[in-house]
């Protein structure tokens, strides 16, 4: 076996892979998941309500 036959089924290994990838993070079973992930950055925002506790508060303090 030569170098050129391991770098080929090396790149055929990895399309195998990423195609795998592909199938399994567009997958309609993952699709929820996915949704809930996306909204996790916007999770420790203070909702507007506590924002203007917090702003009230340091406004009588001063």
């Amino acid at each position: 076996m030569d170098i050129g036959t391991l770098r080929g089924l090396g790149t055929i290994l990895i399309l195998v892979a990423f195609i795998g990838l592909v199938f399994w993070a567009y997958s309609s079973k993952r699709k929820d998941s996915f949704a809930e992930a996306a909204l996790l950055p916007f999770g420790d925002e203070p909702s507007n309500d506590t924002a203007d506790v917090q702003n009230h508060s340091r406004s009588t303090h001063q």
